[in-house]
């Protein structure tokens, strides 16, 4: 029994130790400013209020009313609200291991000897008993483990925040989408009307006997070809509402109301500000969560190389017996015991190295998840950077091809009356002035989708809307 005592004491006055590998942040070597230059994009880093609520720049109040309809209602958001709840108490159950357990039982037996072998008396046995045990962590695998799933809990926390930053960025998307359909169908309309027109020209001119009938034709298949977009659009819009409706947590239709009135395409702000690479690391939430999921795994080192030692344990327990009940508290019903016990694994077959190599594999595997994860990162922010600047450029190419498009329409249409140029050069002249507002309009939401999808690059709008994100406070 002494030796148990003396083993026991050694482990407490020299351990207390965490084995395992300390975790710290791996250094990712980062360019020092963005690949080439952007039109209305300066590299000063944006404040937080920008990114938290960054579709306040588009000053549509519609879109900010679905943003938060959203973020209050979205069944994926909810969902992630449940797993970090989830976590959060996984982690408690960690916790726990690091302090002393209490037990208590009570039990009455009742009982009848052999009559052959025995009295074949009846007896009665009444026990209560509290029983108590304590793991004493001394090297460190209890407390490699909270700091794992401490970890996970906050890797957790970073997906929701992803969630978030998805969510608003899809709204914001799919609201723009409407606005462009619209602002299609619109264009369509109009040119429909002009092309009527056209039609009841060569109509009028027939008529007079100043053309053939080959120009009526060639209208009306050039009009029913144009109205035979209106459709198409209307699927298309249709399919964008619905889409905005299942984000806000809703049935399809739910917002067909709201955004029954064409509205015009959000414009963006003249200038945005994009920070510098090393800002993305600090605001991205999929590279937090990785790097958090790196220092879980790290973690996890530790818990499995303390296995290679030996554990204490502290275990006492103090009862009552008897057979009257009326007696079982009395002292001479009581009965107690206590002492350490000490395991140390011996012969495992090699089970416990192996663990440790693969939580080990697990670790490199996990960091070079975390270096793709920032690369994939800064190649997002510079596609749409350049998203943002060209589609800028082709806008202005197309409003310069839109203008002589409709000046080229016009001088058909006079040629044609005064029998100087065919029909075929109206029919032209008509087509490319479609073409090219439409593409017009589309650039033009091209450019807010390439804002929106920027700031979800840069990891914008996590922090916004809510001072609890997580659906609850947080518990320690």
């Amino acid at each position: 029994m002494l030796w148990i005592w003396s083993v026991a004491a050694v482990l407490v006055t020299a351990g207390c130790v965490m084995v395992g590998p300390d975790y710290a942040p791996p250094e990712q070597k980062l360019p020092e400013s963005w690949n080439g230059e952007s039109m209305g994009v300066t590299h000063i880093s944006p404040g937080r209020e920008v990114l938290a609520e960054w579709w306040s720049a588009l000053h549509d109040p519609i879109l900010s009313d679905l943003i938060q309809r959203a973020v209050a209602n979205n069944p994926d958001l909810g969902q992630a609200r449940a797993r970090v709840r989830e976590q959060r108490a996984r982690r408690n159950i960690f916790r726990a291991g690091l302090f002393p357990t209490l037990d208590a039982s009570g039990s009455h037996r009742k009982s009848k000897s052999s009559e052959d072998l025995g009295t074949g008396k009846e007896t009665d046995l009444y026990s209560a008993d509290v029983d108590a045990g304590w793991e004493l962590d001394i090297f460190g695998g209890t407390r490699r483990s909270l700091e794992a799933a401490t970890a996970e809990l906050e890797a957790g926390e970073e997906d929701l925040r992803d969630v978030l930053v998805s969510l608003l960025a899809e709204v914001a998307l799919n609201y723009t989408e409407v606005r462009i359909l619209q602002a299609r169908m619109d264009v369509v309309e109009k040119n429909i009307l002009l092309q009527d027109q056209a039609r009841e020209l060569a109509q009028s001119l027939y008529d007079s006997g100043l053309s053939g009938g080959l120009e009526i034709q060639q209208a009306k298949y050039n009009l029913e070809n144009t109205r035979s977009q209106v459709p198409v659009l209307r699927i298309s819009l249709d399919e964008a509402k619905n889409r905005i409706a299942l984000l806000l947590g809703e049935a399809p239709g739910a917002v067909h109301g709201a955004l029954k009135d064409p509205g015009p395409i959000p414009v963006c702000p003249p200038e945005i500000a994009v920070g510098v690479p090393a800002d993305v690391l600090r605001q991205r939430p999929d590279i937090r969560r990785a790097e958090r999921k790196l220092a879980a795994q790290t973690a996890r080192i530790g818990a499995a190389t303390a296995d290679l030692y030996p554990k204490l344990s502290l275990t006492g327990s103090i009862g009552f017996e008897s057979l009257d009940p009326d007696k079982l508290l009395l002292a001479g019903s009581r009965s107690w015991g206590f002492g350490p016990r000490i395991t140390w694994p011996i012969f495992r077959a090699g089970s416990i190295r192996s663990n440790i190599q693969v939580q080990s594999a697990l670790q490199e595997e996990l960091l070079g998840r975390y270096e793709a994860v920032v690369l994939n990162a800064l190649g997002e922010v510079e596609n749409q950077l350049t998203v943002y600047m060209e589609e800028q450029i082709r806008k202005q190419n197309l409003k310069e091809a839109r203008q002589a498009a409709a000046l080229a329409l016009d001088l058909a249409l006079d040629q044609y009356r005064s029998g100087m140029t065919a029909f075929t050069q109206v029919l032209d002249a008509q087509r490319s002035l479609l073409s090219f507002e439409d593409n017009l309009i589309q650039t033009e939401g091209n450019i807010v989708s390439g804002l929106v999808r920027l700031y979800k690059a840069l990891g914008g709008g996590w922090t916004s809307l809510a001072a609890d994100p997580f659906g609850a406070e947080k518990q320690e």
